[in-house]
């Protein structure tokens, strides 16, 4: 059984895994610097969030949630066309960097890296939403800032028995 200094361990772990792959996205496929901030993530207005479900080995979400102005931001790094709304295109680019980032973070143990799948992109768009998810053993949230923008990743999941 895993005592409270292991999991505190593996949760360190994680954290450092999760800062390495967004930088390691953003700056690759977008070409922007991303890292964490300490500035609290905005709630207010039209908000996108992509879930991307864990199973296998690690069972959980990783969300990717950041507001209208700095998804269509992605978008226009992704696509090279700057969007007037958040359209198709940009629900796709956030799902897709979502998706980038949890296979990422995966990639960089090597228990999870053939042992987790993951789902397709689930995106939530709208105002004043909350999403839940159940009590988890691990829980990361991190707030990101890339150019003048910021997005907040959660991780809540636990490993397989």
């Amino acid at each position: 059984m895993a005592t409270d200094a292991d999991v505190s361990e593996e949760i360190a772990q994680l954290e450092r895994y999760l800062d390495r792959a967004v930088e390691e996205v953003f700056g690759t496929m977008i070409g922007v610097g991303c890292s964490r901030t300490s500035s609290p993530h905005p709630t207010d207005g039209i908000m996108i969030a992509a879930l991307i479900g864990l199973a296998g080995a690690m069972s959980g979400t990783l969300v990717l949630q950041c507001d209208s102005a700095a998804a269509m931001r992605v978008s226009e790094l992704m696509t090279g066309l700057a969007p007037t709304e958040v359209d198709p295109t940009v629900r796709d680019a956030m799902g897709e960097m979502a998706n980038m980032i949890a296979g990422a973070w995966k990639g960089y143990d090597p228990q999870l890296s053939s042992a987790c799948l993951l789902s397709t992109p689930t995106i939530v768009v709208g105002r004043r939403y909350e999403l839940f998810s159940r009590r988890s053993v691990i829980r990361i949230d991190r707030v990101y800032a890339f150019e003048s923008f910021l997005c907040a990743i959660s991780l809540a999941c636990e490993r397989a028995a």
